[in-house]
């Protein structure tokens, strides 16, 4: 039998100084308090769409629209000939602490990571959720407590930037999903772990910039990274895929900072150091391919220093997002992948695994779109420098 409903009584009133909320949201909060209460129990049965319509004297389109909602938040659940009951995990499911994204960077201010953050904080309050947005430092003993305070918040859901210096381990990220709190992994997965991927093909990348260097010229090319990573050797394996043989020297991959996220001022010393010795060097490369805008924008500035033209002396393509944030990346052409639709497709994954429409172990993997930006910093190979394949 239906749990017992008293017979024709109002909604409940919404709270003095409240917006006007619509009947059927007034119906959902309803039921939510009934559950965290206690009064309704996993397993009770309710009244059917018609009883409650004349219970509450509102019209059973009203009803069908609350108990959708419950139904997409997994509150109650609905069977065929039986009737609709509460969920056995409503209680749980219904807490307010629960409506918390939190995302997970390496860092916040630079490169994408800013337009990241924005459009992740959008999609979330779509669908009427806060977002906490925590750094790393892509420093693993970091990212470790930032997911054990995820945990003991209970947030509703974690989209993760995964650290790569060392890789993060598999038991960092299953920690979360023995919680049950749902995962996406940004940019990168991590092995071992089934959860969904917003990837940046990183392969695809330096074929992308390889490919644009040659069209115009271009054979000898150095390649910059912070830190070697699963994604800088993605771009590498990528430019080596395009160019000639022999066209990134060992002598000119570097790798000019350490296993941390690298701090502009505090590297610079080291980074002019190595893009001095490139650029003196006898069988100097025609172009800079860096992995990461920042480092881009660094390296440009730098050029600019030791006194070289660009792209007349020497191009510079860089990797970043599509938001070019500073007046210095507007300049540098650069690989980019929009960050926006990252973050907005990130709150829709996890908002889809909170309602049960997509399990917590989807491995679905969604590559993300590149393209070269326009820019000032990509020419052609000064004269006597080219050479044929």
């Amino acid at each position: 039998m239906p749990r017992a409903i008293h017979d024709q009584q109002n909604l409940p009133a919404r709270e003095p100084g409240a917006p006007e909320t619509p009947k059927y949201e007034r119906l959902r909060k309803y039921f939510v308090e009934e559950v965290l209460a206690g009064r309704l129990k996993p397993g009770d049965m309710l009244p059917t769409e018609q009883q409650l319509a004349d219970t509450y004297a509102i019209a059973r389109s009203t009803v069908r629209q609350a108990l959708g909602a419950l139904q997409r938040d997994g509150l109650i659940q609905r069977i065929q000939g039986k009737g609709t009951f509460i969920h056995e995990d409503a209680r749980v499911r219904s807490r307010p602490d629960l409506d918390v994204f939190a995302l997970v960077l390496p860092e916040t201010q630079s490169a994408f990571y800013p337009s990241l953050q924005r459009s992740f904080d959008e999609a979330a309050g779509r669908v009427h959720n806060q977002i906490l947005v925590c750094q790393s430092n892509n420093n693993l003993d970091r990212q470790g407590n930032v997911i054990l305070q995820l945990i003991d918040k209970e947030v509703a859901g974690v989209a993760i930037v995964p650290v790569t210096a060392p890789p993060t381990p598999v038991y960092q990220i299953r920690q979360l999903q023995k919680a049950e709190i749902p995962v996406v992994f940004c940019h990168r997965r991590v092995e071992g772990v089934r959860a969904p991927l917003l990837a940046i093909p990183f392969r695809e990348v330096g074929r992308l910039a390889g490919r644009a260097l040659v069209e115009r010229g271009h054979r000898r090319v150095a390649f910059f990274a912070p830190h070697l990573s699963e994604s800088a050797v993605g771009y590498l394996e990528g430019l080596l895929d395009v160019l000639p043989p022999g066209g990134v020297t060992a002598e000119h991959r570097i790798i000019f900072g350490p296993e941390s996220v690298p701090d502009p001022e505090v590297h610079e010393p080291e980074l002019l150091a190595a893009l001095s010795a490139v650029v003196n060097h006898p069988d100097r490369p025609t172009a800079i391919f860096a992995s990461f805008d920042s480092a881009a924008e660094l390296i440009y500035l730098l050029l600019l220093r030791l006194g070289l033209r660009i792209p007349e002396e020497i191009s510079l393509v860089g990797f970043g997002g599509t938001v070019r944030s500073s007046p210095t990346l507007h300049r540098i052409t650069s690989v980019t992948v929009d960050e926006t639709e990252i973050g907005r497709r990130a709150v829709e994954l996890l908002d889809r695994m909170r309602r049960h429409e997509l399990p917590l172990d989807s491995n679905e993997t969604f590559v993300m779109p590149i393209r070269l930006s326009d820019g000032q910093t990509l020419g052609p190979a000064p004269r006597g420098a080219r050479s044929s394949r």
